[in-house]
């Protein structure tokens, strides 16, 4: 909104140049997030009280849990305004992938918050295969828009390899499929992981940067050609929208660092997934998304392993799961695990971008 209103005064004003540069616009989108969790998160937390939106813990889950009864959830709220209104004010709401990634974000938190709604006034939250069945169906008009409406028709349906120079698969049709199934997963693996103090939001902020740094290089054409990655014509605005998640991850994390003030809920859990699949989609970089979210991969895994396992030998592999519960059982601290999980996320950040230098 500040892009459109003061911009196109910089001849005038050459104070307002500065707004060209994504850079810029990246940095004060971050900062006005960290500001609008800073000043809204008590009175969040004040309201969340008052309407008894409190968390249910899994009867379950370690005894250590049972303490969190009565923690505000649905803080999902919070993170969601933090992204949405630094994007508007920063961000170029003419570019289509900006216009996709929030709508996808809005939409996936809408499911979320009607699933925190139903457990907070029935006692059980929104039946698991209408959740897969909205995810899906998000997934999947994201996938026909940037197939059937592209800004670039060359590349539409193509994807990258991370360290492999110049191979880019068509996937045709396929990739509408492909879409909905990268955003769908991202959005449950972040759901799954969202279980001790800190540790969803934290990995969160880590892949969100990560992707920022993506986002920038494909989006400017001299850094795409020297790299040899696809260059995305618009891409570089997916920055703001990046730097906007981390700045409200962050925020977030100060009321949920251990012991957790406030709980982001499935509002919260949802949306930032859903936001990350479709920001791996937008740059290209997909299937770099099992490396950049690795741990995220790597909760999700452990419980579908897991429920397998059970389902045909009677079996646990894990003692419980998702992953950092099978820890906990173990006797790590929490603080411990969260704190190690982010460890090794940053080293998967970091691996995820040398990729493409290798390339």
């Amino acid at each position: 909104m500040l892009y459109w209103l003061l911009y196109p005064f910089h001849d005038q004003f050459i104070a307002f140049n500065v707004l060209r540069y994504i850079t810029f616009r990246s940095a004060y989108a971050m900062v006005t997030a960290l500001v609008i969790s800073f000043l809204l998160g008590p009175w969040v937390m004040r309201k969340l009280r008052a309407l008894q939106g409190r968390a249910a813990v899994r009867e379950d889950t370690p005894v250590t849990h049972q303490m969190k009864v009565g923690t505000p959830s649905m803080g999902g709220l919070l993170i969601l305004g933090s992204i949405v209104v630094p994007v508007l004010l920063w961000g170029d709401l003419g570019n289509r992938y900006v216009q996709l990634v929030l709508a996808t974000t809005v939409c996936m938190g809408a499911i979320g918050f009607l699933d925190d709604y139903l457990k907070l006034v029935r006692k059980r939250g929104l039946v698991g295969r209408y959740k897969i069945t909205g995810q899906l169906l998000i997934g999947l008009g994201v996938g026909c828009v940037l197939y059937f409406l592209p800004v670039q028709p060359e590349i539409a349906s193509r994807t990258s390899l991370p360290f492999l120079k110049n191979v880019n698969p068509e996937l045709g049709i396929l990739y509408v499929f492909f879409v909905a199934f990268v955003i769908t997963g991202a959005s449950n693996a972040v759901n799954l992981a969202d279980g001790l103090d800190g540790l969803a939001i934290g990995l969160c902020a880590l892949a969100f940067l990560g992707y920022a740094a993506l986002a920038y290089v494909s989006g400017n054409r001299n850094f795409a050609d020297y790299l040899n990655i696809l260059f995305i014509r618009g891409g570089g605005e997916v920055t703001i929208f990046c730097m906007a998640a981390v700045g409200a991850a962050l925020g977030f994390l100060w009321y949920n660092t251990h012991p957790a003030e406030m709980f982001m809920g499935d509002t919260g859990s949802l949306a930032l997934g859903g936001a990350l699949g479709v920001v791996a989609v937008l740059v290209k970089k997909e299937f770099l998304l099992l490396v950049i979210g690795g741990v995220l991969v790597a909760e999700a895994l452990s419980v579908m392993i897991q429920v397998s396992s059970y389902r045909w030998r009677r079996k646990r592999v894990f003692r419980m799961a998702p992953l950092h519960h099978h820890f906990e059982l173990h006797g790590w601290p929490e603080t411990k695990i969260v704190v190690r999980f982010w460890i090794i996320a940053a080293l998967l950040v970091m691996l995820s971008l040398s990729t493409i230098k290798l390339q």
